[in-house]
């Protein structure tokens, strides 16, 4: 369950296929902890910018600027806007929780006997994978900095893992899940 959220994109008339004496204020958003993309529809008074972080969760004294998530949508159904925005917005959230990213260099687990879930990660392979695991066994890693530091061949790791994130969410036929939620 998502409890705070960034806006991708604000569409104050409501979206524009509706019917026009219909429309509602709808924005995009992007979940914080599952990345789920979500539909949401704005109270009338709100006024949101892209990049906002609010919260959606249950607790209805706390939404101050959305009335409800009406509903969990697929990348392709964003705006392009959204789309646009989502590289940038994942990069701040991977940011905000480094601890739980680095965590997962920490912690990753094979996958099967000749594939490794740091292999999923765009641009990294097998020698970097073992690099990784070899490094971990010294000491677990306290940050992304720590991690670039000691493995020189890896630059921007946080960049692995929000391209990662970006794959997860604009390809439905991914088998492999390691951040987003189905």
């Amino acid at each position: 369950m998502e409890d705070y959220a960034f806006i991708l994109d604000y569409l104050s008339q409501g979206h524009p296929d509706g019917r026009k004496f219909h429309r509602e204020p709808i924005a995009y958003a992007l979940g914080e902890n599952e990345f789920k993309l979500l539909e949401l529809v704005i109270k009338p008074e709100a006024v949101l910018n892209i990049g906002d972080y609010i919260y959606i969760g249950r607790e209805l004294e706390k939404r101050d600027k959305i009335l409800h998530v009406k509903r969990r949508v697929s990348f392709s159904e964003i705006t392009n806007a959204a789309q646009n925005e989502l590289p940038f917005i994942i990069a701040e959230i991977v940011k905000r929780h480094e601890a739980r990213f680095v965590r997962f260099f920490n912690e990753s687990q094979p996958i099967s006997t000749r594939f490794h879930m740091l292999e999923l990660l765009p641009g990294l392979g097998k020698k970097t994978m073992w690099a990784i695991l070899d490094e971990r066994k010294k000491s677990p890693f306290q940050g992304f900095e720590d991690l670039q530091k000691r493995l020189p061949s890896i630059h921007h790791p946080e960049k692995l893992v929000a391209r990662r994130i970006e794959l997860e969410l604009s390809d439905p036929q991914q088998k492999y899940h390691l951040f987003v939620a189905k």
